[in-house]
């Protein structure tokens, strides 16, 4: 039926489907091995000529993409790299860097080799000269990676760069100059906003003002910013910075962190939320994150205006009150933030990591300091802001690298235009998806776990267990201390330390608890006389609101063809039943059996709730879109106007 395909054609650009790559992708594959066979007799200084070849075709208008430049560009990345490191590139791999060259997202199996990846387009579109940028979602990550893989560019006669958070201006600016720069994502879209902020404080000098210094015989500024353009971005974990991270603006505030000279008014504000009643005169909404006072409450706070310290009042005091009532009723210890050295740091909910840097808006994190007694500090004042959403949108052309694509390829190409490209496996898969476990509530669950863990130690099988947040962290590690079970803690600290933690755990008879995205980017790699054993174990604790860190968390095992297995435990008061699924936590408690444990199989009500969870995440991120498009128009009608 010819007159479909029109109609067939439009409805994959609206909703295009992930593909595999194509036989042509095959060829060029080839192409490079043969390619790369023919450098190894080269000498270093004819790799650097081969690279100068390839910058003089680009620089005369020869496509990047075109095989002219793509075949020797990765054979000359693939011989550097067999040369200083002693690897070698999979065909997965170079397939994979076709599709990021191609502007497209690579979805890669955990353990397939990202960061070798990466390297090949980046490579290519460094000989342009204009920069191509290599995004981490740490500081770590972006570090180890750096360190691997700056011999291979600069013995191609490429520089390369690395960003360090609150480096002086100039090494950033050097970093920037240089054909390729890694570092952190987040420190990219920082370092933006403090070049739109020093240019916005160039604009309103005086006029004339730097030709009196010129005459005064004063050394004019260098300039003050250190970016120079978004031509290219290869993002590791893009799903996680696309997606995840989508709603959590990126906000560069002033100054340094100093102690607030008006805590007296958090402390008041904390003593008086205390005095309501929950119903009465306020109301919680969990699922919008939302504490309102209600008319009987907003009286009552009326009544102690005559008590409340009024020097250094920044808002309304209603909206003091509300603020401390959301820390205490709707944000927990050591679920969106832990107490260290005195200090609040900040939880990512939806990765577990602990930033050190990140602060809550409104006077909401001096509330939470209020609340856990440790010293209040100054709200700092935005300077700038932009979403994640607008950010990447800057950059000319987009790429990214993750396990997890396949389900959310609406959305990448209709706020992106970023397709998604299957990357087969290396090795076929051996992991086996034991059944789901399901239990009336945590400690039942929490009880099963540890004896669980206990039995496959006996074995000397390694196990990793995920946990949605540290407090469960803590938790399941108490039992374990209870029972005798010896095990590796990780807290959510983005370090080497984290990292060699876990690439120990698929030692024989290793226990690892770690918060679901905990050592990232890190190989497991199995011990001697692990794989007779069954190979890593992974137990997820609690399923996430989002099937993708689920999916995340199970490909941590069977590895690159090594065997592996998975589970999942699931309780009717988690998080995610809880809050979104109240009518499934019913259903749970009343099909309960002996020990609290479910016999029924309840796998396909806890995907449709997950899909349905993921369903709103997507709707608000399609809200955040939409309104920086109305931006973006606002902001074009005003510069026209001008």
């Amino acid at each position: 039926m010819p007159t479909l395909q029109p109609i067939t054609s439009v409805l994959r650009s609206l909703w295009p489907r992930p593909r595999d790559p194509s036989a042509l992708d095959y060829r060029i594959v080839a192409a490079v091995r043969s390619q790369a066979e023919t450098y190894r007799g080269c000498t270093d200084q004819q790799l650097r000529t081969g690279t100068e070849t390839l910058r003089a075709a680009v620089g005369n208008g020869r496509h990047l993409i075109s095989p002219e430049v793509t075949v020797p560009g990765f054979a000359l990345v693939c011989e550097a790299t067999r040369r200083l490191l002693g690897m070698e590139f999979f065909d997965v791999q170079l397939l994979a860097g076709l599709a990021l060259s191609r502007k497209a997202i690579a979805e890669m199996h955990t353990g397939e080799g990202k960061t070798l990846v990466a390297a090949l387009p980046a490579f290519v579109y460094g000989l342009t000269s204009a920069g191509a940028h290599v995004m981490t979602v740490n500081t770590y990550l972006a570090e180890r990676d750096y360190q691997l893989l700056a011999p291979v560019y600069r013995l191609l006669g490429l520089t390369v760069g690395s960003l360090r958070a609150h480096a002086p201006a100039d090494e950033k600016r050097a970093a920037y100059a240089c054909d390729v720069t890694y570092g952190p994502g987040y420190e990219f879209g920082f370092d933006y906003l403090r070049d739109q902020t020093a240019l916005l404080a160039r604009r309103r000098q005086v006029l004339g003002a730097s030709y009196l210094r010129a005459l005064r015989g004063e050394l004019l500024p260098q300039s003050s910013t250190v970016q120079r353009g978004h031509p290219f971005a290869i993002v590791d974990e893009i799903d996680s910075v696309l997606l995840d991270e989508a709603t959590t603006p990126l906000i560069l505030s002033e100054g340094a962190r100093r102690l607030a000279r008006n805590a007296g008014i958090y402390i008041a504000a904390l003593r008086a939320a205390d005095r309501l009643a929950v119903g009465d005169d306020y109301v919680v909404d969990p699922a919008h994150n939302l504490v309102q006072l209600t008319d009987r409450g907003q009286q009552r706070i009326q009544e102690d205006l005559a008590k409340i310290p009024r020097q250094g009042l920044q808002r309304p005091w209603a909206t003091y009150l509300e603020q401390a009532l959301r820390a205490r009723t709707l944000l927990r210890r050591d679920v969106d933030y832990i107490v260290e050295q005195e200090k609040i740091l900040l939880v990512d909910k939806s990765t577990g990591r602990i930033f050190a840097d990140r602060t809550l808006r409104l006077g909401l994190h001096q509330a939470i300091e209020a609340l856990e007694q440790v010293p209040i500090t100054a709200e700092q004042q935005p300077l700038a802001r932009i979403s994640r959403q607008r950010y990447f949108r800057l950059y000319g052309g987009l790429c990214g690298m993750t396990g997890t694509a396949t389900g959310n390829e609406r959305e990448f190409w209709a706020f992106y235009r970023l397709p998604v490209v299957r990357i087969p496996r290396r090795k076929p898969c051996h992991r086996h998806n034991l059944p789901t476990r399901f239990f009336t509530d945590r400690a039942a669950k929490m009880a099963a776990i540890a004896a669980d863990v206990q039995h496959r130690t006996m074995t000397g099988q390694p196990i990793l267990v995920g946990t949605r947040t540290i407090q469960q962290s803590v938790q399941l590690a108490q039992r374990f201390d209870q029972q005798g079970i010896p095990y590796q803690l990780l807290n959510g600290t983005q370090d080497a330390e984290e990292a060699e933690i876990v690439a120990r755990a698929g030692q024989t008879g290793a226990v690892t608890i770690a918060t679901n995205m905990a050592g990232r980017g890190t190989d497991i790699k199995l011990g001697t006389g692990v794989e007779a054993r069954g190979g890593l174990h992974v137990i997820v604790s609690e399923p996430h609101e989002s099937t993708r860190v689920d999916r995340q968390l199970i490909g941590r095992s069977a590895r690159q063809g090594d065997p592996g297995s998975a589970q999942r435990f699931v309780a009717a008061d988690d998080a995610l039943i809880r809050e979104h699924g109240p009518a499934l936590g019913q259903q749970m408690r009343r099909l309960a059996g002996a020990h609290g444990e479910i016999p029924t199989d309840l796998s396909g009500p806890l995907l449709r709730l997950q899909r349905q969870v993921e369903r709103l995440a997507y709707l608000r991120r399609q809200q955040l879109f939409a309104h920086d498009d109305w931006l973006d128009e606002v902001l074009a009608r005003l510069a026209k106007d001008e």
